[in-house]
């Protein structure tokens, strides 16, 4: 391990108090995330550089198969464009998706020196209460995330940026965004990734961190 990393995993950790900052996004059949089916499911995890510019890194994703007896709302489907049945989908189950997103999160966390991962999405509540949900419903017990905790971007986007929908917030920080790739887990997570370094690093660079004077 070089100087530069062990610093950049060493800013990182104290930068959220330990927490490593994690990506969500979903796609679903519903709002109901103990009744209406997870049908996709992208994670993005993050990094810091020797600066303490936080930046994008490793990307996963899966689509899903609905669980047995899961709900498929037909207005869901017709908005996010995504036919559950489709075999071409390659979807896998909650558990394996899940085992293989948390199984990275916690290898990135250790690296990083962090104590616990943060889950970070747009209207954070919806995401997690879906990923609890499968969490729950698979029996997973290892999970890297804290059960309540999370960083909503809407909210910090309507803060600096007076927006919070993800399109608007996105165009108002000069972050290319295509309508018509929305509403993919995949597409949705990298661009809310892209938000959430660029406000990250927007309050460092108008001098708010490191705070001057603060405890360790």
């Amino acid at each position: 391990m070089t100087q530069d990393t062990k610093i950049s995993e060493s800013l990182l950790a104290k930068r959220f108090r330990g927490y490593f900052p994690v990506v969500i996004d979903v796609e679903t059949a519903g709002f109901n995330p103990r009744g209406d089916a997870l049908l996709e499911i992208a994670a993005v995890l993050t990094t810091m550089d020797k600066d303490g510019w936080l930046l994008p890194s490793k990307t996963l994703h899966f689509n899903v198969a609905p669980f047995e007896g899961a709900n498929l709302e037909p207005a869901a489907l017709e908005f996010n464009g995504i036919d559950p049945h489709n075999p071409l989908r390659g979807a896998v189950s909650e558990y394996e998706a899940l085992h293989e997103i948390f199984k990275v999160i916690r290898k990135e966390q250790k690296n990083h020196g962090c104590n616990r991962s943060i889950m970070v999405a747009h209207n954070a509540a919806f995401d997690m209460g879906f990923v609890n949900a499968a969490i729950e419903r698979t029996g997973l017990k290892r999970t890297p995330f804290h059960p309540f905790a999370s960083f909503d971007t809407a909210t910090l986007a309507g803060l600096t940026l007076g927006q919070t929908v993800l399109a608007k917030a996105c165009k108002t920080a000069n972050i290319a965004f295509d309508n018509k790739a929305a509403h993919s887990a995949l597409y949705d997570t990298e661009k809310t990734a892209e938000l959430f370094c660029y406000m990250v690093n927007k309050w460092k660079a108008l001098g708010g961190w490191p705070l001057q004077n603060s405890p360790d």
